[in-house]
């Protein structure tokens, strides 16, 4: 008799290659960085990477992305580890995707367990798609993904090319396919705006009825750990994990500090060369972040790049046109924080690993004077620093707003003195 409660099951994990250039604008250890974040993306969305490519081009080859002798050496690989997934980190052209396929993909009819192509946009597509909940969400990852899929359906139809021959017939089952397949995904596309549209006028309504109250938005680079915070400030239970992209709904909580209530709301992270599909589809999403009156942009400190995240957030929030708004710096995970000190006969310039997290507290404060907080979510470090820092932004937005309510606050403020 076989004890069932003995056999262990193995949960099937695809593996995948990673390939990624070094070029004059990405020099050798911002691509290493770049496919290390593009290795979390894949483990994020279930794939095991073993392995990562790199090619010295001065830009992508305009066919292939890499070399053809490049390629060659990614197909011997893929062939010999039997690779389910080759992941580009970049958005690869429809010629590309084609070129690239037509050498790594077997294209006999009778071919199995294909290694499939995927780019940087598709992957992050596929994680958007995995992590929407709600309507909105899932309508507008929906909308990205046709968009991202129109200009590319003709290698989907690879298999009806083999069977027309010369000049005649051209115009046979295969183009008749992908021109009723280009007519359904045009009539989706202007179906899932409509609807869009429906829910971001329901959505408007929602944020009239919230009255006047003071709106604060925390922003930041995904994975810095604004759901973190959002649960320490409001006391809620909003999802957060060691993982891209964990919230894509904004989540608004109203949050009391002292006297006054504000609201506080959660938002999708941003992410380097996030889809400009995916940017335009979450627009509407992000006008959280256009209607606040104060911005909490928080920032992974442990990073070593976190000086280009920030950069990356800000230019995402240029291209949704919000306007210039208050912002308070909020650098958390002060407790992972590390760094490498330079010996004393080192004449090289310093470099981001080498100032203490006491230099770089210096350094931000000096230049942003009180609009910056150090803290940790984790440890609960400073928090209490941070709750004071909101109260005092929130109070001052609200006696601006409601000149009468001033006398309240100060006579409440004595009381507590």
């Amino acid at each position: 008799m076989i004890n069932r409660h003995n056999i262990k099951t193995e949960i099937y994990q695809e593996t995948a290659v990673l390939i990624g250039l070094i070029t004059s604008e990405q020099p050798e250890e911002r691509a290493k960085e770049y496919l290390d974040e593009l290795a979390f993306l894949a483990e994020t969305a279930g794939a095991k990477p073993i392995k990562m490519f790199f090619q010295r081009l001065d830009y992508p080859h305009p066919n292939t992305f890499v070399g053809s002798g490049k390629l060659q050496e990614i197909k011997a690989f893929v062939d010999e580890n039997e690779i389910g997934i080759v992941i580009f980190d970049d958005e690869l052209s429809p010629r590309q995707l084609r070129n690239i396929e037509k050498v790594l993909v077997d294209q006999s009819p009778n071919a199995v367990d294909q290694a499939r192509i995927l780019d940087r946009t598709n992957l992050i597509l596929d994680i958007f798609a995995r992590r929407a909940q709600t309507a909105n969400a899932k309508t507008q990852v929906e909308l990205a993904q046709y968009q991202y899929i129109l200009p590319r359906l003709t290698r989907m139809w690879t298999h009806l090319e083999r069977q027309r021959g010369g000049a005649i017939g051209r115009y046979g089952p295969g183009e008749t396919q992908l021109e009723t397949d280009r007519r359904i995904i045009l009539k989706k596309i202007s179906s899932l705006k409509a609807d869009l549209k429906k829910i971001d006028r329901q959505m408007a309504t929602q944020r009239k009825n919230r009255g006047a109250m003071v709106r604060v938005s925390l922003v930041g680079y995904t994975n810095v750990g604004k759901s973190t915070i959002m649960n320490l400030l409001s006391k809620s239970d909003v999802f957060a994990e060691n993982k891209l992209f964990a919230t894509l709904d904004t989540t608004v909580r109203k949050v009391v500090i002292e006297n006054l209530p504000f609201l506080l709301s959660d938002t999708v992270g941003f992410i380097r060369k996030l889809p400009h599909n995916l940017i335009e589809s979450f627009k509407s999403t992000l006008d959280e972040v256009r209607e606040a009156d104060l911005l909490l942009h928080v920032v992974d400190i442990s990073h070593p790049n976190f000086e280009e995240q920030m950069e990356v957030v800000n230019q995402t929030l240029r291209e949704i046109n919000h306007e210039e708004k208050p912002t308070i710096l909020i650098f958390n995970k002060i407790d992972a924080f590390t760094y490498t000190p330079k010996d004393s006969d080192d004449l090289s310039p310093m470099k981001r690993e080498n100032f203490s997290l006491e230099e770089l507290k210096n350094t931000w404060m000096a230049k942003l004077h009180d609009n910056c907080l150090f803290i940790s979510a984790k440890e609960k470090t400073n928090i209490d620093e941070l709750r004071n820092m909101l109260y005092e932004r929130a109070k001052a937005i609200h006696v601006k707003r409601y000149p009468y309510n001033d006398f309240l606050y100060q006579k409440y403020d004595d009381i507590e003195e």
